[in-house]
């Protein structure tokens, strides 16, 4: 089984991996045309269980004119290859903007956030494949399906060259256009059943082009994006986002997937702060947001918003890092 996908938590909702249902609903909705082969829940026609399961989908998306929806900030449970046929459309991944053009290929690994539209999708015809490798996490080891018919030298390159960079955006040369339009042409034309070996053969024959493609751009790799304290930076750099949370250090730890002791040794190292000083650090700037732009919210309602359970706790706090008591920072933002 694989492991749980990385979630982070709020005070209203767990966020997931995307099961991409802006599309699922415009298609309903006759926007776009969308053919694909899927495990649940994403869009299109099931798999059988037991069919490839890696393959969590694979499919194209057709949209004819500008969409009302787009695919907001999210990660994916596998990493994902998409490729923009024709048209444009806006794409971000981890902050970067950029406008995808025609001959455009993303790849996007698990933990990374990547939106597509800004905010909504434009006319474009886009192909998809997301393949889960069984890691949620930068430091995991990845196991590729057992059918890739790969060396164990090339399979361990592939890894290195995905896994030590992250670059998202690349221009697809044509065996990797060829390939993945092959790919296409499949989903739309043929049923799943009767068609494994096929779409075996095809998922072998695009990793193969794009590590060559890969290879051919001289990529410089680091090694630190594998670590245990690369996961900890990531994060750590989310964390101002999800700061309300009822995190303690046991909890921070686990969602790194890691001991007690390891959280803080990368903590310490990154911030020069333990994890609860961190924490706090982040629920503060909090607090003064919301107290300088929601003057509706009382005190103690902006200290349980932040995640403080006790309002003189939170005062105490609010005073060591800011220099002055909530009610005259608030006071103070008001004159400005």
């Amino acid at each position: 089984m694989p492991p749980d996908p990385a979630i982070f938590h709020d005070q209203q909702s767990a966020h997931y991996a995307d099961t991409c249902d802006p599309l699922k609903e415009a298609a309903q909705r006759g926007e776009v045309k969308v053919s694909a082969w899927s495990q649940a829940p994403y869009p299109g026609r099931r798999l059988a269980t037991g069919f490839l399961p890696q393959v969590r989908s694979i499919g194209v998306w057709d949209a004819s004119h500008a969409q009302s929806w787009g695919l907001d900030r999210h990660c994916n449970e596998g990493i994902e290859f998409t490729y923009l046929a024709r048209g444009k459309t806006a794409f971000e991944s981890d902050g970067k903007c950029h406008t995808l053009e025609s001959g455009h290929l993303t790849i996007t690994r698990p933990w990374q956030l990547h939106q597509v539209g800004n905010p909504q999708v434009s006319a474009s015809r886009l192909h998809w494949l997301i393949l889960d490798v069984d890691v949620r996490r930068p430091n995991q080891t990845w196991k590729w399906p057992d059918w890739l018919l790969f060396s164990a030298d090339e399979l361990d390159r592939l890894t290195q060259l995905l896994q030590h960079n992250e670059e998202s955006v690349w221009q697809a040369d044509p065996e990797v256009t060829r390939i993945f339009t092959r790919l296409i042409e499949l989903v739309e034309n043929r049923q799943p059943a009767g068609n494994e070996t096929r779409l075996k053969l095809y998922i072998n024959e695009f990793l193969l082009a794009v590590l060559a493609m890969l290879e051919g751009n001289k990529i410089t790799l680091d090694k630190h994006l594998s670590t245990s304290q690369r996961v900890v930076e990531m994060f750590l750099q989310a964390l101002p986002d999800h700061a309300a949370h009822d995190w303690d250090l046991n909890s921070m730890a686990k969602q790194c997937g890691l001991s007690r002791s390891q959280f803080s040794h990368y903590c310490r190292t990154t911030t020069n702060r333990t994890p609860i000083e961190y924490l706090n650090a982040c629920r503060i700037r909090m607090a003064a947001r919301l107290l300088a732009e929601k003057t509706e919210m009382n005190i103690t309602e902006v200290a349980h918003a932040c995640g403080y359970h006790s309002s003189q706790y939170f005062a105490t706090s609010f005073l060591a890092l800011q220099g002055c008591s909530p009610t005259d920072f608030r006071t103070r933002s008001a004159g400005e």
